[in-house]
Formats: C-alpha cells, structure tokens, sequence
C-alpha cells in the first residue's frame, strides 16, 4: 500500500506499537494472537474517528508519544485518560484536546499524549488507518517475533508512520458521549483445566487472597505477588494450548495471567481461565494494582459478555456530533488592539 502521509514520530513513548483486535486462525502454527489489550477501547475510538471497529490504531504503553503530521490533514481521536496537547503549525498558542473526540490535525500541527492515568494502555485511531501490509491477515504487532504491524517492533523515534489517507474527510467530528463502565469488584474466572493439580486449600487460597501485579507485566502476562496457590502434585504438565486469560500456576505458586502475546502452549498447571468480559479490565491493570479472584460457572460468564456486548452497542449507539472546540488565542489577542477608545464618565467625551 502507498503512503498518502505520514506521522513523523519525534519521541515514541514508553511502548507504543500497532494493534488492531488480533490475529486469528493461526495459532496452530505457533502463531499468537496479539491485538489489543483493551479491545473495548479499539473499538469504540475507531467508531468515533469515522472507522471500523477493526481498524489497526496505536496501542500506547504508560506513556504517549509525541508526532508532526506530515499530510495534508489527518482526523485523530484518543480513547483514554491523558493530557493531549496540540502545537499547531501556525505558531497559535499550544492547546489541549479532548480525549474520546475527534479531530482534525493539519500539516505540521504536532501532537504530544501524555502519561496515561487511569491504566496501562490506551488508544490514538487515525481515519482511514494506517498503509501497512497486514500479516497472516492482521496489522497487530507481534514483538517478541518482529513480525505485523510497523517493522514488527515498537515505534522509536525517528519513524515516518505511513497514513492510507492524506486528507481527512470533509465532516463533523464525533465524540464518546458516556464513559467506557469496565466493572468493578473481583476478576472472574472460570476453575480449570487442571483444577485437580491444586489442593482444596490451594483453590481456596487463590479465590480469597489478595494480589498484586508486579513490574513483570507486559503484553505477554501479568505475573502476581501474593499468597503461593499449593499443588496437589507439582506444576509441571505435558505443554498443551493457551487461550488468552489462562491463569498458570508454576513451581512458585504464584499465579500468572496470560495476555494477548503469550504464548499459544505451555506446560504449567492451569488453575482458571479469566472470563472474556474482564479481559480488558485486566488488560488496562499497572503494577501495584490490587486484584482477587471470584469463581463463577460458563453459563454466568455467557450471561455476562452478552450484558457487556449490549453496553457496548448501548456505547456505540451513543457517539454523537461534538460540540465546536473554543478556545482563546493569546498571541492573536495580545498582538490586535482591541480598544480604540475611551469614555471619560464624567464629561461624556470620547477620546
């Protein structure tokens, strides 16, 4: 695919890379899904940027990165929690934008998101995506192969970011009306596959303890602090296959949830499975965030990704026109004289 422009990345942030929701079909090559950490948030500020759910958008890691658009217009929106401020080319006074709203960026304009404060990834789609090949049929980037997305890596400074389209649509923008509800309380599971590989004080451990993610989390997993989960008769199994959301449970009893890059099998006991529904909200979790573990049956978890899916619809269906930005321009004011004369009150002259 042609470039029609580029976003020239100045500084790349902490991790950010290309997503889109995930590769699919191909994990018995070996090949991992990858995708979005927060598929709600992919698809919801695709929608608001005038895209498909699935378009590939950038994926931010705890800190955002800082481009010049290099098109003639681009139409962005920022589904998260971040400062985003706006240099536009013309020298005006720097701005800040909205999160969860589009807007139009003109050649030149420069972008800077800041850290991310309500989690640990968020989201910038660009109308039109992105003129990357795709890869086994998928944009997302798979780093620990080098392989989809921009060079298979994570964007570092320097990058020309080819955009499919180098104007923007004429059109009203667009904005989120209500805030993304992620849930609350404990993260579900479901036990097993290898709920026999544990003791019923094991079991019990990991449904009541209280855990925290520690700094080795990344795409791949989130691995636990907490209290150690017994085993009935060691960790180790036969490797079989993974699904994103698999808990295992090595030799040193503390739990890991795999995540969207993990790998397709392993050969730690599975004590449960994260239902799809609190995936996102797992996948938005920093370390030093607290978590506990709360059983529920397949049917509950059917129950509650179809309530989830309908507030997403409810979420979609809720993206309206935006109200126009105001803002004021201290240069343009400073440098325009405003006044041009005065009233002496008390003789009523004008001078």
């Amino acid at each position: 695919m042609t470039a029609a422009g580029f976003l020239d990345i100045a500084t790349p942030g902490l991790m950010t890379s290309v997503q889109d929701l995930g590769r699919f079909g191909a994990q018995a090559l070996g090949m991992p899904v990858a995708g979005a950490t927060d598929p709600i948030a992919l698809r919801l500020v695709n929608l608001v940027v005038g895209n498909p759910e699935n378009t590939a958008a950038l994926e931010i890691g705890y800190l955002g990165p800082g481009f010049t658009v290099a098109a003639d217009n681009v139409r962005v929106a920022f589904g998260g929690a971040a400062k985003l401020m706006l240099q536009p080319a013309d020298g005006s006074d720097a701005r800040a934008l909205k999160p969860w709203r589009s807007v139009v960026l003109k050649r030149g304009d420069r972008l800077t998101i800041g850290a991310i404060e309500d989690a640990s990834v968020a989201y910038l789609a660009v109308q039109g995506g992105f003129a990357l090949p795709p890869f086994m049929g998928s944009y997302s980037t798979y780093m620990r192969s080098g392989l989809g997305g921009f060079e298979g890596r994570a964007l570092k400074a320097g990058d020309r970011l080819p955009l499919a389209l180098g104007a923007a649509p004429e059109g009203e923008e667009r904005e989120l009306a209500d805030s993304i509800d992620y849930g609350s309380g404990p993260i579900r599971v479901v036990l097993g596959p290898q709920e026999d590989r544990f003791t019923a004080k094991g079991i019990e451990t990991f449904l009541s303890a209280a855990y925290t993610v520690t700094k080795e989390a990344d795409r791949m997993g989130l691995r636990l602090d907490g209290e150690t989960v017994e085993h009935t008769r060691g960790a180790d199994i036969a490797s079989e296959g993974l699904v994103t959301g698999s808990i295992q449970i090595p030799g040193n009893g503390k739990p890991i949830i795999l995540m969207a890059d993990r790998q397709t099998t392993g050969g730690y006991t599975k004590i449960a499975t994260v239902i799809s529904a609190d995936l996102p909200r797992v996948g938005r979790m920093k370390p030093g965030d607290a978590l506990t573990f709360q059983a529920i049956s397949v049917a509950e978890a059917e129950a509650i990704r179809r309530a989830q899916e309908q507030g997403i619809r409810r979420l979609i269906e809720g993206i309206r026109t935006a109200l126009p930005d105001v803002w004021l321009d201290h240069n343009a004011l400073y440098t325009v004289n405003l006044i041009s004369g005065a009233v002496d009150a008390p003789s009523g002259h004008w001078r």
